[in-house]
């Protein structure tokens, strides 16, 4: 094992800083006299919100205790080794934070092969071995366990998964040859490719169990006992686990195939993780490990070495820490306090958001509208969610009951806002309208209220400007669907000051949102870029460019859906209203497509009719357009939109929107779906050279979101 030790000193020097996960090696005795026993318990010495991870002091523990069981097994001291984690934790994977410390290739191939090595040895032992997926698995601990003999899991398990491929890897550690030899290639493609491409969906303990990576299934109240009584049986012979042998057939090439499928569905061949992954898959179908493993150690260096992986990994840091501690937010000790909500109008987007309040902050609710008809349907929305959640059960009765109650409507602002703390508007995209809102409410709402505006594009400050109290207004800007995106834009305004700026980000964070500080500007973040980006695309086919090769244009970046597709989406009214809003501010920029403006005058919601599953351009919305005759290559669209992006947001750092380009990152993958691949749009662009090419700068500093120089 000095090989492993050697290559482990070496990494640690690389990564000082980690947070050891200890391996702990106990004794007991196995009920029924089943025969001594011994349990090791990863643990990193934090409670459950600093996970257990793997980094090379990690590995180097986790071998140390399997040294002293393989020593206890061999002179027959012990009947069985299990592993198991702290409280709520198994382990979730290798440190990030290590990997992308890793500057070459040598030094990434050999931490592949060191887990290899150390994890493997379970299986080498001279007693059976158990894995007891007590709480949160991911990545490597999935793994370590598949290198065991036996599994249970606990039915409390809410996060198990192989995240590698939505980071930029592979499971490389095992899983690509493990799981598909223990569940069959389908089963695996599932959870390595389906669910990783799919946000990283986790799976719960009844579907580890159901999918066949687990043996047996036990209630968390009193998991480990169940489970170290199920594991006498096992030794006693009393209980037998059953697996299916995979299919190795036609079976295997399908699933192959389908998770192809699945990878060019999401990210259209532009990051090579779930395509090296599906290799793997396609290799384990021998059932040879020695060669899956070492195929593991080629695809994980190539990987670690891969601008997507640094992209992948600065975006989940940004997700799961920027996004946590806001930047500019105001010292959180002068939000106040906030009891009651008020929401002004009851269309669709107001119901979300009465929905979303009342249950995270579980305050009373109230929603007003021009006449009862329209409060009754969006209260009537309302109910009809949390029943259906009901039904679900991620509520139980006495929770919906009390939450129904909550939400209630009126006609009358006074009655309904006199005492409310917080009041939001979502009524028409008009200045007019908003003004005439908030003049209302002032005149209705405590002198501490804050009046919060869910606009998409119109300022914040002039729609401020004649209050009694500006200094009370921000811009609060949800992304739709509201119970899906994370992202919240929080707009400040030239007046708005630190009290409500406070309220506003400690609502967010009861709300669960990513809360992102945005200077009062044109369309905030998400939109403005969105809006560049789709006036480019829109402009070309204006200028007579075929709708399909210009919605082709960007595939190659594997973003979440076509240009038009998102339009289609958004809607093209409120496509063309915000594109009006920008061109009105930046005349010089943002184009207002004629043609765009024809589909919104004839009722048109979507460009596409779908024909035998195929999409084509809708002859009617065909007879509205009038083209020029400058045809554009899907490159010539691509170059032209992409200039166009950095040249948006150079600009906007100019005018300090946002802190910095990890801002505008954060906004785009988590208010527009922006792949983890590409790290958000700033990292992609200086990785192509754009963005020294239109700006004579990288966005970010070398180093960010790319090997380490």
């Amino acid at each position: 094992m000095s090989a492993i030790a050697d290559t482990l000193k070496g990494a640690a020097e690389v990564f000082p800083d980690e947070v050891v996960t200890h391996a702990r090696v106990r004794h007991l005795d196995l009920p029924q006299r089943a025969g001594r026993f011994a349990l090791i318990t990863l643990d990193n010495g934090f409670d459950h919100t600093k996970p257990s991870t793997f980094g090379p002091q990690s590995l180097v523990s986790l071998d140390a205790a399997i040294d002293q069981v393989e020593a206890e097994a061999q002179a027959g001291e012990i009947v069985g080794v299990g592993v198991t984690g702290k409280p709520f934790i198994f382990a979730v994977g290798a440190d990030l934070k290590g990997v992308e410390l890793l500057g070459r290739r040598e030094e990434a191939l050999a931490i592949g092969a060191a887990g290899h090595a150390i994890f493997r040895r379970l299986d080498g032992l001279a007693v059976p071995t158990f894995a007891y997926y007590n709480g949160a698995a991911m990545g490597g601990g999935v793994e370590l366990g598949l290198h065991c003999t036996y599994r249970t899991v606990s039915d409390a398990v809410t996060a198990f998964a192989l995240p590698e491929v939505f980071l930029g890897l592979v499971p490389g550690w095992g899983g690509c040859t493990l799981l598909p030899n223990l569940i069959g290639a389908d089963r695996a493609v599932t959870v390595i490719i389906e669910n990783a491409l799919s946000q990283n969906r986790m799976l719960k303990g009844p579907q580890v169990h159901e999918l066949g990576i687990a043996d047996a299934l036990f209630e968390a109240a009193d998991f480990l006992e169940q489970s170290l009584v199920w594991t006498s049986a096992v030794l006693r012979g009393e209980v037998t686990a059953l697996r299916e042998e995979p299919d190795r057939g036609e079976a295997w090439e399908r699933a192959v195939a389908r998770g192809r499928s699945l990878a060019d569905e999401k990210v259209h061949g532009a990051a090579p993780a779930a395509y090296r992954a599906l290799d793997l898959i396609a290799q384990a179908r021998s059932g040879d490990v020695d060669a899956g493993f070492a195929a593991e150690d080629q695809a994980l260096a190539d990987l670690i070495m891969s601008e997507e992986l640094r992209s992948g990994l600065y975006a989940f840091d940004l997700v799961q820490r920027r996004a946590k501690r806001p930047v500019g937010a105001p010292d959180k000790s002068l939000a106040r306090p906030v009891t009651k909500v008020g929401v002004v109008g009851a269309g669709l987007m107001a119901s979300q958001l009465a929905l979303l309040f009342v249950r995270r902050l579980k305050v009373p609710v109230v929603l007003t509208d021009v006449d009862q008809e329209r409060i009754d349907k969006g209260v009537g929305w309302v109910h009809e969610q949390l029943d259906m959640l009901l039904l679900k059960g991620r509520i139980g009765q006495d929770e919906a009951n009390r939450l129904k109650a909550s939400v209630t409507g009126s006609l009358d602002k006074a009655a309904a806002f006199h005492d409310a703390d917080f009041v939001i508007e979502a009524v028409f995209e008009e200045m007019g309208v908003k003004r005439q809102v908030f003049a209302e409410l002032e005149a209705v709402v405590p002198e501490t209220a804050v009046l919060a505006t869910n606009t998409s594009s119109l300022s914040v400050g002039e729609m401020a400007e004649g209050l009694a109290h500006p200094e009370r207004v921000v811009g609060f800007h949800f992304f739709n669907p509201v119970a899906v995106l994370p992202l919240l834009e929080i707009a400040r305004a030239e007046k708005t000051d630190d009290a409500s700026l406070a309220t506003a980000f400690a609502v967010a964070k009861q709300l669960r949102k990513s809360a992102v500080l945005v200077k009062d500007r044109p369309a905030f973040v998400v939109n403005r870029i969105l809006t560049r980006f789709m006036g480019e695309v829109l402009g070309a086919i204006d200028d007579g460019t075929p709708v399909e090769v210009a919605d082709r244009a960007l595939a190659p970046l594997g973003l979440p859906m076509s240009p038009i597709v998102l339009l289609e989406l958004v809607g093209p009214a409120v496509a063309h209203h915000v594109a009006g809003t920008l061109h009105a501010a930046f005349p010089d920029r943002f184009r207002v497509s004629a043609n765009l403006g024809r589909v919104v005058a004839a009722g048109k919601r979507s460009l596409y009719v779908s024909d035998s599953g195929k999409q084509e351009l809708d002859p009617e919305v065909a007879a509205l357009f009038e083209v020029g005759g400058e045809v554009r290559t899907e490159e010539q669209v691509r170059a032209h939109a992409l200039n166009a992006i950095a040249e948006e947001i150079g600009l906007m750092l100019e005018e300090g929107v946002v802190a910095e380009p990890q801002d505008i990152d954060l906004c785009l993958l988590t208010g527009a779906g922006w792949p983890f691949h590409l790290g958000g749009i700033t990292p992609y662009l200086d990785r192509a050279g754009i963005s020294e090419r239109v700006l004579g700068r990288r966005l970010l500093p070398r180093g960010v979101a790319s090997v380490p120089e």
